[in-house]
């Protein structure tokens, strides 16, 4: 492979961590983080080659607010231009992309909360989604994947997402 150094980096990395004897709550991140990264590797695989759009927004927009159409539509013109819409899987703004986009042009990188947010009817269950633990590694996959972004309004969780995007932009990261 020409990746062997690579792999050889990240093999001496994890001995190095295992020779330090680091506390066992930094050994379960690093392989939590390992696990969800090499699994969203493959995941996405399926979807290398095709171009997508990050949509954030909130997931509390019901189907009547103006927005709620306003994404729907969205989605549905980004799907004609053959862009996938990647949203977090949830409700509100990011359901009513999905929707407006369909299954084929969805994509959903959902967060594993203990009472909150499901994934929408558009991805659930399907090889379109992702489930991450890790907040820091979703919103990764978020930026890594796309070719642009749209914000809508939202709350913390689409500020922070927002926040996050404009830094690397203006830092020159992305």
């Amino acid at each position: 492979s020409k990746n062997q150094s690579l792999y050889r980096a990240m093999l001496s990395t994890i001995i190095r961590m295992a020779e330090a004897d680091r506390n066992r709550w930094d050994a379960k991140i690093m392989m939590q983080t390992l696990r969800e990264m090499e699994h969203a590797f493959s995941v996405l695989e399926q979807f290398k080659r095709r171009r997508k759009v990050t949509v954030f927004g909130s997931a509390r927009t019901n189907k009547e607010h103006p927005l709620y159409q306003l994404a729907h539509s969205v989605g549905a013109q980004l799907a004609q231009h053959s862009l996938m819409t990647v949203t977090g899987a949830g409700g509100g703004i990011m359901a009513a992309a999905h929707e407006g986009a369909g299954f084929e042009y969805s994509l959903g990188l959902n967060i594993a909360l203990p009472f909150e947010q499901h994934a929408n009817t558009v991805v659930h269950g399907t090889n379109h989604l992702l489930s991450f633990h890790f907040f820091f590694l979703r919103k990764l996959f978020f930026v890594k994947e796309a070719d642009a972004v749209v914000l809508f309004p939202g709350g913390f969780g689409t500020l922070d997402e927002a926040l996050e995007v404009l830094t690397l932009v203006q830092t020159g990261k992305y």
